[in-house]
């Protein structure tokens, strides 16, 4: 059952206090990494074979199967998955930034140019869940960016195959290529390619913890977008609201993984109190019952404090990943919510909202790291260069300063570097 707490009896930060912990499998992704290193696409197979239980003769999804996978999706949900991408492409298109040039009238052109990574990774989870709307939310950005080739690994099936609704999304998402590679082996093969499998610049997507703990390891060779931890929902609500409903978009994220974290902080005891109530309720017609009562047991929390301000300033200091501000009038409190992932506005917005359909995209900073990161973005699949141009004649009149900087630095070499072209011989 879901853990009451009452801040008027209890302190926040005691509420709030997080546990540190290891998840052990650092010793394990570092010898995958190194047998894929070492041993490639035969690594990949054997792995696949033992964890996925797929014996593969090649690893790369082919046209055909692609085609083949595309026929089994109703057609229904092949319009739901367009929808949702023209959701997610109109707003990510607002993210383009452009290249700019600053033209001086004394001889000095600065500038930035914004220029797409070439290659990009997208891992997408199989296992216990599939996600095609993980495909549209890491695929479209990258187009969007201009990036010249986009890679996806995903686990198979024990027969071999991939679950058509992720190739689906695939295909309507823009996916250059697709391999049946899962795990922490996927990881090691994007960042340090294999036979069939090219090396790429960036790796996204969400992943379990040895997925995590291979992205932590190979970044700084490639870089990756975040290491993402369990998923999280803070819900903020008043005594006006439908318990039924909160009940609901806790459970939305609880049953996601046993690890994830469901808040809800609140001004009404009652409302906590009913709240409490549906969840047990739901929690008994729900099909992944076991998933979603071991997050509420360990990790579920109903904060009450003394008035919907207080709710924000605790949201602010756990920095959610999904932020729900259930109230008539969620606009007045929007400029003070400070760190969050992505927040959802009003009684009719549930956190599902954004995983599929809305726009704004899902894969957010999680265990508090909304505090100094973003969400998934245009802005992850380029990069900046900077260019500078002087005359010899802008040169001269600020060389002097220059070499003055660098001789207090004790860098001499910098220094003749800045006047060596101006001084008079």
């Amino acid at each position: 059952m879901i853990k009451i707490f009452d801040t008027e009896s209890i302190s926040v930060s005691e509420i709030l206090k997080r546990e540190q912990t290891s998840t052990g499998v650092e010793d394990i992704v570092a010898d995958v990494i190194a047998n894929v290193r070492k041993n490639g696409d035969t690594a990949l197979k054997e792995y696949t074979k033992k964890f996925d239980k797929a014996d593969l003769d090649s690893l790369e999804v082919t046209d055909e199967e692609i085609e083949n996978a595309f026929a089994q999706v109703d057609d229904k949900f092949i319009e739901i998955i367009k929808k949702a991408k023209e959701n997610i492409y109109n707003f990510h298109k607002h993210q383009v930034r452009n290249s700019f040039v600053i033209s001086e009238n004394d001889g000095i052109v600065l500038g930035q140019k914004v220029l797409p990574l070439r290659r990009v990774g997208l891992y997408v989870p199989g296992g216990t869940a599939s996600y095609p709307s993980s495909v549209l939310m890491n695929c479209i950005p990258a187009k969007i960016a201009g990036v010249e080739e986009i890679v996806m690994t995903t686990p198979p099936r024990a027969d071999g195959t991939i679950n058509p609704v992720i190739l689906a999304a695939a295909k309507i998402a823009g996916v250059g290529r697709i391999y049946k590679v899962g795990g922490s082996q996927a990881i090691a093969a994007l960042a340090y390619g294999t036979e069939t499998i090219e090396a790429v610049d960036k790796i996204v997507g969400p992943g379990n913890a040895f997925v995590a703990e291979a992205k932590k390891q190979v970044f700084g060779l490639v870089n990756i977008d975040m290491i993402a931890g369990p998923s999280e929902i803070l819900i903020i609500a008043d005594g006006t609201c439908n318990p039924e409903y909160v009940a609901a978009d806790l459970l939305s994220q609880a049953e996601h993984d046993k690890l994830a974290s469901a808040v809800l902080v609140t001004d009404s005891k009652e409302l906590a109190n009913a709240v409490s109530e549906q969840i047990e309720l739901q929690l008994r017609v729900l099909p992944r019952e076991e998933i979603a009562r071991t997050s509420i047991d360990n990790n579920g929390k109903i904060i009450i404090t003394e008035n919907i301000l207080k709710a924000v300033e605790i949201a602010n200091m756990i920095a959610p990943e999904h932020l729900e501000i259930c109230v008539d009038n969620p606009f007045d409190y929007l400029d003070k919510v400070k760190n969050a992932g992505s927040v959802f506005l009003g009684k009719n917005c549930p956190e599902a909202l954004g995983d599929y359909f809305a726009g704004p995209n899902h894969t957010l900073p999680t265990s508090g790291t909304a505090r100094f990161s973003s969400p998934l973005s245009v802005d992850d699949f380029v990069k900046k260069t900077a260019f500078t141009y002087y005359t010899l004649d802008a040169l001269s009149k600020v060389s002097e300063d220059i070499a003055y900087f660098a001789e207090k630095e004790g860098l001499s070499g910098h220094a003749r570097s800045a006047v060596v072209r101006t001084r008079k011989k």
